[in-house]
């Protein structure tokens, strides 16, 4: 007995261009004035705070005592005086000690302006806590004074 049933064995359109009719009255999407400048306006709150947050990781003290140019400046000299007459062993640390302090005379800090990063901060800081949701306590952990806070405006019970 033969069963009257067809199996399907591909769920495939038999001809490509059967698969997908154009579509019709396609609009194309544009985004309004009013969208484009809030885009731009948080992009600019986002590089602020950005900016500001790594100007305090750059110029936050580290441990230990901060070693002069003039006193890394003299060891070089010291070092390179005693070259001259160290055994082979010496020379290998002397030779390194010159080459750690030759790479941090080069490394220095450049200036950075955080008074400047400060106030471009306190202007967007706001805004930008209330459109991402950041709190202040948020803010507090990642090492924003608590006077900078206040002086955006973001509230502790925020």
């Amino acid at each position: 007995m033969k069963s009257d049933r067809v199996e399907i064995v591909s769920r495939r359109p038999i001809c490509s261009y059967l698969a997908m009719a154009p579509k019709k009255n396609e609009t194309k999407r544009t985004m309004t004035p009013e969208h484009k400048a809030a885009l731009a306006a948080g992009r600019e709150q986002g590089r602020a705070v950005k900016a500001y947050l790594e100007g305090l990781a750059a110029t936050k003290p580290k441990r230990g005592r901060r070693r002069s140019t003039e006193s890394m400046v003299a060891r070089i000299a010291e070092i390179e005086d005693a070259l001259a007459t160290a055994d082979p062993f010496k020379q290998l640390q002397l030779t390194q000690e010159h080459i750690d302090l030759t790479e941090k005379l080069s490394a220095e800090d450049p200036t950075i302006d955080i008074a400047q990063l400060e106030a471009d901060f306190i202007r967007v800081a706001k805004a930008y806590s209330e459109n991402k949701k950041i709190s202040y306590a948020a803010f507090r952990s990642v090492g924003v004074p608590a006077d900078v806070l206040k002086k955006a405006g973001i509230p502790r019970s925020s």
